[in-house]
């Protein structure tokens, strides 16, 4: 836990002493006066919260800055009404990943003056686009008492469509819905898709910058991006890629701001421009806020076919993986494609009760009775194929031929499902860049259900996903709870996404969920299994986890933290990272 508010702790990160700020305290242990903030940011007087709050009232107006109260009742929303300053899928007590206000700009100028007085009266603040980051955080800052900078409440254009050049330019409020509806009634679906993910409520800059991922060619969201504006931890304004270059052919109004001035012409086209390629820090990162991203489009393919392939027994998924691997890397299967456990869409259709009485996690045989009630395999493999007609047959007959070597595998096409809440219905419009939100409802598998996202990343192969499968399938029966989960795989690896459900109004659901993921974290590294993305409470454990050479990459990170933002203000701890004022074991989060 953290050191009371008025001690110091010795630097234990690897950078030169420094004094440190105070660090906060659960609620339950520090208070702040009746009127003021639940909790206040770390090191901070509430003379100097109050002044940073006056002047941030000033900047963007009243109505766009909230402040969470002493007694305000955290009310955890919904998917598509998060809240906005806490974790409404908490694994820890509900009022430690607590913001003390949040504030919503609305342009550009407002977020870097924003920037600006944090740096001024040194108030850690930590961005989100939506807030709908679930299972990993949602809108919750990773320091209690941060800031929480809402930008997708008033910056939700779509700046620009182009259909020639198949790409879009959005602001971070932008969500999938919103550019597929966009695209929709100015009938351009006709020649561009969207790439979109389980989920359609998300950002897409937020889905891209935290390297999600969609299930059309496009799905790998970040290498679809291209040419970004990013306000710098320091308020100054950058354009990358071909942005960085003025465009002198292209009309500008001496009367607009920089942000509002047309880019280069080749912005959304070509990623790198000259020199270093600086996109990547932006990622996962805490050293700039991303305020303009393009994104390319999918041109439409002429034609589209989604299919599902069943497969009876539990250990198919090994011939499955060594089947997938050269299909994959040949280009045969095109898109995305997901293999499912029974359990991620039997929760689809209905929760634990619907199936069992008993609370404890389903054996063999139980999910061989499900699959067999639902016409469906232990694993489900969802995929589609794209083209002219003449291109998807052949595919399809490749395809068809190869995984119906795998006795007992069963191909359907959509029309084959009868059931209206059918997977591959919904997995249909997905895979087409339709947005929904339909498969959320495997969350309800527990009573009060949350959520934890596991992602492991291993290579495309048969002995790999067997033994993955068996490492996190055994701890999740050692917590007493079901295995739900998914390989999706890329060009060349595999992201093996754990769905971790749990009941978040009860503490030993929460306690057996929070010890899984820890215990995962470090079996995973012992085999060399690293995760992509995580919860806010996991990300110091796994950012340990990439160590070599004495945790270079860690040392390297730190150095360039320091350097853009010297004061720490921008989302200290995100994936790891701290400042050099920051005692990062100080922060530590307790495993219960």
């Amino acid at each position: 836990m953290a050191p009371h508010a008025n001690e110091t702790s010795s630097n234990n990160n690897g950078h030169d002493a420094t004094p440190q700020p105070q660090q906060p305290h659960r609620p339950s242990q520090r208070a702040s006066a009746k009127g003021g903030p639940k909790i206040l940011p770390p090191g901070c007087s509430e003379e100097n919260f109050t002044s940073f709050l006056d002047a941030a009232r000033k900047l963007v107006e009243d109505d766009n800055v909230f402040l969470i109260e002493l007694d305000h009742n955290l009310i955890d929303g919904d998917y598509m009404q998060p809240c906005k300053g806490h974790d409404m899928h908490a694994i820890v007590d509900r009022e430690y990943f607590v913001a003390s206000a949040t504030v919503s700009p609305r342009d550009v100028p407002e977020v870097q003056e924003l920037m600006r007085l944090c740096n001024k009266h040194e108030i850690p603040v930590w961005p989100f686009s939506i807030g709908r980051n679930t299972g990993y955080g949602g809108a919750a800052p990773r320091v209690p008492g941060s800031v929480c900078m809402d930008l997708g409440k008033h910056m939700n254009k779509v700046l620009d469509v182009n259909v020639e050049g198949a790409y879009a330019l959005v602001e971070p409020g932008v969500t999938f819905f919103d550019l597929h509806e966009y695209l929709e009634e100015r009938n351009l679906r006709e020649k561009v898709w969207l790439d979109v993910p389980d989920l359609g409520g998300g950002s897409i800059i937020g889905n891209a910058v935290e390297r999600g991922v969609g299930y059309t060619p496009y799905g790998d969201h970040w290498m679809m991006h291209c040419g970004m504006e990013v306000v710098l931890p320091n308020g100054d304004l950058i354009r990358t890629g071909m942005g960085a270059l003025p465009d002198p052919t292209v009309s500008k109004d001496p009367n607009l701001r920089p942000d509002q001035q047309p880019g280069n012409r080749c912005w959304q086209l070509f990623n790198y421009g000259f020199g270093p390629y600086n996109d990547g820090i932006f990622t996962q990162s805490s050293l700039g806020i991303v305020v303009k991203m393009g994104i390319w489009l999918m041109p439409n393919p002429g034609g589209y076919q989604a299919y599902m392939i069943t497969l009876p027994r539990d250990e198919d998924l090994h011939a499955a993986m060594d089947i997938i691997r050269p299909l994959r890397m040949q280009m045969v299967l095109q898109n995305v494609p997901t293999l499912r456990h029974i359990l991620l869409d039997a929760a689809v259709y209905g929760n634990k009760k619907s199936y069992s009485s008993s609370d404890k996690p389903l054996t063999d045989e139980e999910l061989d009775e499900i699959a067999k009630k639902l016409d469906l395999g232990r694993w489900n493999f969802y995929g589609a194929v794209y083209g002219p007609e003449p291109i998807r047959n052949v595919l399809l007959s490749v395809i068809k031929q190869s995984f119906l070597s795998i006795p007992g595998a069963r191909f359907w096409l959509p029309e084959d499902r009868k059931e209206p809440n059918s997977v591959l219905h919904t997995r249909s419009n997905t895979l087409q860049g339709i947005p929904s939100v339909d498969e959320l409802k495997w969350v309800d598998w527990l009573p009060n259900g949350a959520h934890l996202f596991f992602s492991p990343i291993t290579k495309i192969s048969g002995d790999d996903a067997m033994l993955q499968y068996s490492v996190t399938k055994k701890r999740c029966v050692e917590a007493g709870l079901d295995f739900i989960g998914t390989f999706v795989v890329g060009m060349r690896e595999m992201h093996h996404i754990v769905c971790i459900v749990f009941n978040r109004e009860d503490h030993e659901s929460k306690k057996k969920a929070h010890w899984l993921i820890r215990t995962l974290i470090q079996d995973c590294a012992e085999h060399g299994w690293g995760e992509y993305r995580t919860h806010l409470a996991l990300m110091d454990q796994i950012a340990k986890t990439y160590n070599f050479n004495d945790n270079a990459q860690m040392k390297l990170n730190e150095r360039i933290k320091d350097a853009l933002d010297p004061k720490g203000v921008l989302a200290p701890g995100k994936n790891g990272i701290w400042p050099k004022g920051y005692d990062k074991e100080a922060w530590a989060i307790p495993s219960e």
